[in-house]
C-alpha cells in the first residue's frame, strides 16, 4: 500500500471518528429536543438586566444579588461590562439596582460568573464572592456588602494555579469556598472541540481556603453550578452533559466523598438550595445545540427543574417551567422566596414569576 493510500485510510478513519463524536456530543446536548412551553403565572421581564443575569442568589431578608453581562465562550454577549445588581424581593417595585463598586476595582475587565453569598456568624457581614473572567482568565474576588450605601467593597482578588477554569462557587468561610472547573485544559481550542468531541470527564471541584488549596473531586464532563445543603453537611455538584446532580458529603478534612448521583434529563447550569426544606431549584438549558449553535429566529430555550428529597431512596424531578426561548433564552438558574422564582439567563433577561 503506497504513502497515499496510507493518507487517504488515515483520513477516511479520522473522518468517521469525528463524525462519530459530533454525532454523541449532538445527542449529549438533547439537539433534537423540542420544548413544549410551560408558564407560571405573573412572570415579568426585570428592568435593568438585559444582558444576562447568569447566577443569582437571596439572602433570608430577600435582597437578591444577580452577576450580569457575562461574556462566555461560544454564547453570545456584549461589549458592556460586567455588573452585580441587587434586588429586593421585599419591594413590590420589584427593580434592580446596579451597587456601586470600589473606584480601585477594574471594571472594565469585570466578567462576572458564578456568585456565592456568606454571612459571618460572629457580625453578620455579609461576604460577596464572584467569579471573574478578565481576559477570560480565572480568578475570584471577594467583596464585602454594605448594605446602607448599597455598595461593595473589594477586599481581595484570589489566583490559584487549581482555579484555573472556574465556573461557579460555594463559600463556606470567610476565606474559603468550593468551586467547580468545567473545563481540563486552558487553551480555547483544546477547551471548545477536543474536549467535547472526545469526551473528556477531567473537569473537578477545588477546595479553597488559605491555609490549602486541593481538588476535592473529579470526572466530570463538565462540572457546572455547585451549592451546599442547608445543613452544611453536603455539597451539589451539577455536572452538564451527563444531565447529573451529584450529592457529595463533606469530610472533616474539606475533601468530598460521593453519595448519589441523580438524573435530570436535560443540561442543568446552576444550582440553588430553598433554605426551608432543602429543595434543590435549577436552571436548565433543554436543547443546548441551539445554544452553541445560537439562531435568533430558532432560539435556544428554558427549563426549570426542581428536585424535592434529593437524599431520599426516590428523589422527586419535576419541571416547573419551560419556554421554548420567545420568551427567555438560555436559562441559568432558578431562585425562590416568599412563593415568587426569579429566573436568570445566561445571556438574556430575567424573569420574576409566582409560584401559586
Amino acid at each position: 500500500m503506497g504513502k497515499l493510500a496510507y493518507i487517504s485510510l488515515f483520513v477516511a478513519v479520522l473522518s468517521v471518528l469525528l463524525g462519530e463524536r459530533f454525532m454523541n456530543l449532538r445527542k449529549r446536548c438533547l439537539a433534537t429536543r423540542e420544548i413544549v412551553p410551560k408558564h407560571l403565572p405573573n412572570c415579568v421581564a426585570l428592568k435593568n438586566l438585559d444582558y444576562g443575569s447568569e447566577d443569582i442568589t437571596i439572602l433570608e431578608n430577600g435582597l437578591a444579588f444577580i452577576s450580569t453581562g457575562l461574556k462566555f465562550p461560544g454564547l453570545p454577549s456584549s461589549d458592556v461590562p460586567g455588573k452585580i445588581f441587587l434586588l429586593d424581593l421585599q419591594d413590590s417595585q420589584m427593580k434592580p439596582v446596579e451597587l456601586r463598586m470600589p473606584r480601585n476595582f477594574d471594571l472594565d475587565s469585570f466578567n462576572p460568573h458564578g456568585i456565592s453569598v456568606y454571612i459571618d456568624p460572629s457580625d453578620s457581614t455579609v461576604y460577596l464572592f464572584v467569579v471573574n473572567h478578565p481576559q477570560q482568565k480565572s480568578q475570584v474576588e471577594l467583596f464585602k456588602f454594605v448594605e446602607e450605601d448599597r455598595a461593595l467593597e473589594h477586599l481581595k482578588t484570589i489566583k490559584h494555579e487549581l482555579l484555573y477554569s472556574v465556573n461557579d462557587i460555594v463559600a463556606v468561610g470567610v476565606d474559603s469556598f468550593y468551586a467547580t472547573n468545567d473545563h481540563y485544559f486552558n487553551q480555547e481550542i483544546l477547551k471548545v472541540f477536543v474536549e467535547p468531541l472526545l469526551p473528556l470527564s477531567w473537569a473537578n471541584v477545588v477546595y479553597y481556603s488559605s491555609e490549602e488549596v486541593k481538588v476535592v473531586s473529579e470526572g466530570y464532563f463538565f462540572a457546572n453550578g455547585i451549592n451546599m445543603s442547608p445543613d452544611n453537611r453536603y455539597i451539589y455538584v451539577v455536572e452538564f452533559f451527563d444531565q447529573k446532580v451529584h450529592v457529595l458529603e463533606r469530610k472533616e478534612d474539606n475533601s468530598l466523598a460521593n453519595v448519589k448521583s441523580v438524573a435530570v434529563g436535560t443540561l442543568c447550569d446552576n444550582v440553588e438550595v430553598d433554605p426551608e426544606n432543602g429543595d434543590l431549584w435549577l436552571g436548565c438549558h433543554p436543547n443546548a445545540w441551539k445554544a452553541l449553535m445560537f439562531d435568533p429566529k430558532d432560539p435556544p430555550g428554558s427549563e426549570i427543574i426542581r428536585i424535592q428529597n434529593v437524599h431520599s431512596d426516590q428523589p422527586v424531578v419535576t419541571q416547573v417551567y419551560a419556554d421554548n426561548g420567545h420568551v427567555i433564552m438560555g436559562s441559568s438558574v432558578a431562585a425562590t422566596y416568599g412563593g415568587k422564582l426569579l429566573i436568570g439567563s445566561v445571556f438574556h433577561k430575567a424573569l420574576c414569576c409566582d409560584l401559586q
